[in-house]
């Protein structure tokens, strides 16, 4: 008697191959067979009724680092289908701690990682992982361990390059985070400490990632006016270190670069003719979404939050701020001018709620200011820790990365309150439903293909992201006529529809839609 049997499925296997009708059963969390089994007897039988089966989605890039380890459980993510999610992103993994910098990090780190129900007594990725079996899990969890933490564990948010000593500190920890687990290195170079880094730095990094068997995540040093120069400068760093790597929520932001995904696709396509593993990750929305502070000058940066606030109340501070913003700056992402007052919507700010779900151009026609002004209120008002959501993109650009091979689908959902990013309750029934089955530019095969055996090809997983005989079951079962993610910027906590059943190491979380309670999940550590 096999444990569960799912019957009469449409097998998709996550390898872009057609479905093909069979039953699957299931012994001790894995894929036994794989075939007719009309004949077998199942603990727990899940009639899949001529809708697809596939692998558990992977979410290659998010930013639950704390999520698994929250009280009450956050279920937004179990019933899109993700089974497995990759954290420490953008630079910010929950890992190495050092415990005198913590307080500081924590100051500007978001909401969710600072949960009064989390209790941050770790400081390695071997004490993280721990924590996230001994808690346990609804889904699975892998992690990437972050330069900007690296940074801040050896000189904290200082606006300047590391020493010999200092740099090497930061080598030793990313080798003991890779040696505990790691699947690789993420930076985040637009955000603060990253921003402050050069590109030799990213190359001694990686040269220590590359001898343990990891990647390279990045979020690139610029995603609008100078995207071609920092995607040619990720894969410089990478091909002069040859680790594969992935670039991060792939976008153009600003409708002057605008199209330039062609460019840099082909780029990427280049370089893997050349002999460089390189992918990338995107979201199905034109929407952004990040501290509201990033809205300010690299400079204000320096030093940490604390060191903005107080730069930031002084009025000649102000007054040049004003300036670059209006004016620009070599080399920096100016998103307030990129999307717009109108396109900077106020997602977490709890000390003004009724904010939230508003652009700063209405906050400020509303409050007869000047938006700016609206910034730095709301910036000084919230410590720094305000969300927005910035619409950067465009609908064909979007289409443009999903639709290329090379791409595959992240959430890069930050969890808080408020009025989140929809992608944290809809990103991947969203791709499903909007690009494969209204707008139809990919198969449904090679939409789960980007959600399942490519984000687990890049993690070196064997065993998951594909149904086969001897993997670990983790499956969705979901009628494709029906899939749809109904999260909205308006109304963004609405889960999707159209997902019967979620299985997580052969343990049902999603029965008929609903979350079962079941917390099946382990931590994934590399090589293991």
């Amino acid at each position: 008697m096999y444990d569960i049997l799912v019957r009469n499925g449409h097998v998709i296997d996550g390898c872009g191959n057609p479905w093909y009708r069979a039953d699957i059963g299931i012994v001790g969390g894995k894929v036994a067979r794989i075939g007719n089994l009309q004949d077998a007897a199942g603990a727990e039988t899940i009639d899949a009724g001529g809708r697809a089966v596939a692998p558990g989605f992977i979410d290659i890039h998010c930013h639950s680092d704390v999520l698994a380890l929250k009280e009450p459980r956050e279920i937004g993510k179990i019933l899109q289908g993700v089974t497995t999610e990759v954290v420490g992103n953008c630079g910010s993994s929950v890992i190495p701690v050092n415990p005198q910098r913590l307080p500081q990090y924590l100051k500007q780190a978001s909401p969710t990682f600072r949960d009064s129900s989390v209790k941050w007594d770790w400081q390695n990725v071997g004490d993280y992982l721990n924590r996230i079996d001994e808690h346990r899990s609804i889904g699975n969890v892998a992690t990437l361990v972050g330069h900007g933490m690296l940074r801040i564990a050896a000189m904290g948010f200082d606006d300047r390059q590391p020493t010999g000593e200092e740099l090497r500190e930061m080598k030793a920890l990313a080798e003991q985070a890779m040696e505990e687990g790691a699947f690789g290195l993420s930076s985040g170079l637009i955000y603060p400490p990253g921003i402050f880094s050069q590109e030799a730095e990213m190359v001694e990094l990686c040269k220590t990632v590359a001898g343990k068997g990891g990647f390279y995540a990045t979020h690139i040093r610029n995603e609008g006016d100078c995207l071609l120069e920092s995607v040619a400068e990720a894969i410089r760093v990478a091909e002069q270190v040859g680790i594969p790597l992935q670039i991060a929520h792939h976008k153009a932001a600003g409708r002057p670069n605008w199209g330039k995904p062609e460019k840099t696709l082909a780029m990427m396509e280049e370089a893997r003719q050349r002999g460089l593993d390189v992918t990338c990750d995107a979201y199905p929305y034109i929407a952004a979404n990040t501290s509201l502070r990033t809205l300010l000058p690299p400079w204000m940066h320096d030093g940490g939050v604390a060191m903005l606030l107080a730069r930031l109340r002084d009025p000649a501070v102000q007054a040049r701020v004003r300036r670059e913003i209006a004016e620009g700056l070599p080399g920096w992402e100016n998103t307030a001018q990129t999307s717009g007052w109108g396109g900077v919507l106020l997602a977490y700010c709890p000390a003004n709620a009724a904010y939230e779900g508003k652009t700063l151009q209405e906050i400020a026609a509303l409050e007869g200011e000047d938006p700016v002004d609206v910034l730095f209120r709301i910036v000084l008002s919230e410590n720094g820790l305000a969300l927005m959501n910035t619409f950067l993109m465009t609908e064909d650009d979007v289409k443009t990365i999903l639709r290329h091979p090379l791409s595959m689908v992240g959430s890069d959902a930050i969890p808080s309150t408020g009025k989140p990013h929809p992608r944290f309750y809809g990103t991947f029934p969203r791709v499903l439903s909007k690009y494969v089955r209204e707008e139809r530019i990919m198969s449904l095969q090679e939409g789960v293909r980007k959600m399942t055996s490519l984000p687990a090809q890049k993690l070196g997983l064997q065993d998951r992201g594909v149904l086969r005989e001897g993997a670990w079951a983790d499956l969705v079962v979901f009628d494709p006529a029906r899939i749809a993610d109904k999260a909205t910027f308006a109304e963004p906590a609405q889960y999707p529809e159209g997902i019967e059943s979620v299985l997580v190491n052969g343990v049902t979380a999603v029965r008929r839609g609903q979350y079962t309670g079941s917390l099946s999940g382990k931590s994934l550590r590399r090589g293991r």
